[in-house]
């Protein structure tokens, strides 16, 4: 799986919090595990480029995604 985001992070606090999140939410959601892992890659992707502990907003992933997919 490629890594989503740029190789330069800025903090990456709470960035396994949230793939972890993201991943289970994903599950519990019926993603299959490959699909919630690249759904968590993009969740860590974004929040490592935020100062401090951060958040994902819905239409950051959905741009991160899209972004991906436009490729």
């Amino acid at each position: 799986m490629d890594a989503v985001g740029s190789d330069q992070a800025v903090d990456v606090t709470g960035a396994g919090d949230t793939v972890i999140a993201t991943f289970a939410l994903g599950l519990a959601s019926g993603l299959s595990y490959s699909e919630a892992a690249r759904l968590a890659n993009h969740a860590g992707g974004i929040v490592v480029m935020k100062k401090g502990t951060a958040t994902v907003a819905p239409d950051e992933l959905i741009g991160s995604i899209n972004a991906i997919a436009n490729r």
